[in-house]
């Protein structure tokens, strides 16, 4: 797989995880949060995406570990959606 496709992944997965954090968290009340997005591509694709999520104390009624959790769904989701469009591009450009 091209390092530019690589690279792009990494962008679509953490700007999904960003999103889906945003979402679900209002601004202020997130203390910390880091998401990290390793790619590995040799005969097939493997992607590990840890989101690390620290809410202020005045949010004891949000799971800052199931959002992140969600998160990282959301990011897998995001990738799998960018795969098959580029999938079907090349499907289409070969025909």
């Amino acid at each position: 797989m091209p390092y530019e496709v690589l690279e792009k992944i990494c962008g679509i997965a953490e700007e999904a995880a960003r999103k889906y954090i945003m979402s679900k968290v209002p601004k202020e009340y997130v203390s910390d949060f880091s998401i990290s997005v390793d790619l590995e591509s040799s005969d097939s694709l493997n992607i590990d995406i840890e989101v690390e999520l620290t809410l202020s104390p005045l949010c004891r009624n949000m799971n800052a570990d199931k959002i992140a959790k969600e998160s990282i769904d959301a990011a897998f989701n995001a990738i799998e959606k960018y795969l098959k469009e580029i999938d079907s591009k090349s499907i289409g450009s070969r025909g």
